[in-house]
This record gives C-alpha cells, structure tokens and sequence, in this order.
C-alpha cells in the first residue's frame, strides 16, 4: 500500500504538472515530506488523505490505485445483472418471470452494501424490484365512476414490498449524482410508479421539474447540426416523437373503457399505425417493427374484449405476428440499415442494438387470449413458434 501510494501520488502531480512543492503548500507539509512519501520513504498520515485526493480531484480509492478494480467489479456485476433481466423479454406480468430475476435482485442488494452510493447498481438494482414486483403481485386497476376513466388500485399497489423498495432504489439514484443517461431512466421509470402507488404530488413534482418537450435533445440535434448528420437528427426527432405519440394514444385509449370499445378507438389506433406505415413506405420499419407489431396486438384484445369477430382478432394477430416476427429477426441479423426516404440517413441497427425480444414471448402473449382463439392460432402452422 506504501508503494502504490507514494507512486500515485506521483503520477498524478505529473498528470497535472504540478511540483513537489506546490503539492506541499497546497496540503500544509514540507516538499521534503513529498519526496519521502513519492521515494517510499514513509507516507502521509491518514487524516492527510482526503485533502491529498481533493487537490488532484480524485476520491481515495483512486488514490490507492483500487479505482481500476473497483470498476471491473462493478462492471462484471452489471454485465451479470443486465444479462438476467434482457432475457425475460419485452412483455411482464404477474408470474411471468423467472426465479433468476429474485436471485439478481438479491445479488445486487449485496452489491449495494458493498458499492452504497454507486448510482449504476442502485439503478439496476430498482429496475430488478421493479420488475420482480410485477411477477409477485402484479398491478390492479380501478374505474372511476365520474370520470370512466380507467385509475390505479392504490390500495393494492401500493402494498407490494418490491415495489416500496424500488421507489426507495430509485430515489437514492437521484440523491447520487448519476450520469444524464441514468438520470433519465431513473426518472422516466420511478414517474409512474409512483402513481401506481398513489404518490401523485411526488410524481408531479418530479415531472414539472424536467426540460420542456421543445429543449430535449430530439428537438434540439437536428437545429445544431447541418448534412447528413441533421438528416439523421431529423429522422430521429421524428421517430421520438411519433412512438411517444402511438403510447400518448394507446394510453389514453386503454384508461378510457368507453373508447377502448368502441369502433373509433380502433380507428385512432389504425390511424397511428397507418402513420408508422407511411413514413416507412418501403415496409424496413427496423425497431419500430415492435411499435405496430404490439399496436395490432392491442387492437386484437379489443376485438376479443367486446366480442368482435373472429375474423377480425385473427388479422389482427396476423400483422402484429408478422411485425414481431420481423423485429425478432432483425434481432438476430448482423446489420441492419433503413432505406425509407425520411429516414434512410438513421444509424445502422447492429447485432444487439436492440432490446432481446425474448423467447417466451407468445407463450406469456397466448396466455392472455381466450381458449377458443388460441385453438384457431394453433390451428395455422404459420403460428407453430408461438407454441414452441
């Protein structure tokens, strides 16, 4: 420790070009004190060590070299985490989930007593609550007698433990100085969890505090850049901005019962996907795939839900397949570019780039339909993976 000390402490003045006595002024010794503790003649008492690591403007891991060590860790039991909960897939519910998922979530409450203020596994540590929540108990929802608006269960939700766990995680995110990137998610995830619960002056108070829609980075890219790079700006501007649309939609679509089952409520939902179809008029819709594919998969549970036609469930179903199908494979393929006019100048779609659509997907999918329109899906052998 002497040894990795004294060499640290010289390697960072000359990072700074900094001198022995310069270093000493600044902390109050002699620059003879210096030259001892650099040539391992001794070294610096500890209560020296916090003012030796805030003149060069690092912590006191970093200080004793255990900075590269400490991150490998952190990054190995990010990589581990990561990897169990991708492959549950893009769709959760209540017992939807495997058991590997409490395990992370409980290999990384030990890593937070090991790493307590490190933002990266607190955050993953609330998204695997958060989801662990969603497979024990689920969310339970209510409809309003004067507005008809579908609201949450407060009562119910907001006695799911994991779920009080995450809003703490997510919290202390926010208290620990994270990245922007973090910051985002940990904001975007902990909003509605906190309505879920009831918590609704937090959430607002939360929300109004964030940049306005017209100074996000979406919006901004494309007026500070010029050439190719504005045209990937804009087609990037565009897309943010029509997938938060399709979920303003399908939102306010799904909470509102008397619109969910009625025809018009079909018709916006077709208006949206009718839009996606436009701007990728040569069908290459790469990640957006997802996007119409769960948009025709929400117009097949309507249809089920108000008794529509079986003929009507199963086109639906068949274009959400087939657009699921083609996310899936664009998944797997090496390299992916988009051609459509608009947006031909987005970046290329490389193997991983995109979220694991998983496995299981149909099988937690078919698990809500109706037994009569699982036994006409099973029936097409087009449908045979959805039962794999």
């Amino acid at each position: 420790m002497q040894l990795n000390l004294g060499q640290k402490i010289r390697e960072l003045r000359r990072r700074d070009g900094r001198t022995q006595e310069a270093l000493a002024e600044a902390i109050g010794v002699t620059s003879q004190a210096v030259s001892r503790w650099e040539a391992n003649g001794g070294y610096p008492d500890m209560e020296m060590l916090p003012a030796i690591a805030n003149y060069f403007h690092v912590s006191i891991d970093e200080l004793f070299g255990y900075h590269v060590e400490r991150e490998e860790k952190i990054k190995a039991i990010l990589e581990n985490a990561t990897k169990i909960l991708t492959k549950q897939g893009l769709m959760m519910y209540q017992g939807s989930l495997s058991e590997d998922v409490e395990e992370c979530v409980n290999m990384l409450r030990t890593a937070c007593e090991e790493f307590p203020n490190e933002p990266r596994i607190l955050l993953k540590l609330a998204q695997a609550l958060h989801m662990w929540g969603w497979n024990k108990y689920g969310a339970k929802a209510q409809l309003s007698e004067s507005s008809g608006i579908l609201g949450h269960d407060i009562e119910y939700n907001s006695k799911n433990t994991y779920w009080q766990e995450a809003v703490r995680a997510y919290e202390r995110v926010l208290k620990c100085d994270p990245s922007s990137e973090d910051r985002e998610i940990a904001i975007c995830q902990i909003t509605p969890l906190y309505c879920r619960m009831g918590e609704y002056e937090k959430a607002k108070a939360l929300a109004k505090n964030q940049n306005s829609l017209a100074i996000c980075k979406e919006m901004l890219l494309p007026l500070a850049t010029a050439g190719e790079e504005k045209a990937r700006y804009q087609g990037e501007r565009m897309m943010a901005l029509l997938s938060n649309l399709r979920f303003a939609i399908s939102e306010a679509v799904a909470t509102k019962p008397s619109i969910s089952s009625s025809e018009y409520g079909r018709e916006i939902i077709l208006s949206v996907i009718n839009l996606y179809e436009t701007v990728f008029i040569d069908g290459k819709c790469g990640r957006w795939h997802w996007d119409i594919g769960l948009s025709y998969l929400i117009l097949t549970g309507y249809e089920m839900d108000n008794n529509g036609s079986m003929e009507n469930i199963l086109t639906y179903f068949d274009k959400g397949f087939e657009h699921c199908k083609e996310y899936k494979r664009i998944y797997n393929e090496s390299e992916y570019q988009y051609s459509a006019p608009l947006v031909s100048a987005l970046p290329k779609i490389v193997n991983g780039d995109i979220p694991s659509f998983g496995e299981d997907f149909w099988k937690k999918k078919l698990k809500t339909f109706p037994k009569n329109v699982v036994e006409e899906i099973r029936k097409n052998p087009k449908y045979a993976e959805c039962f794999e």
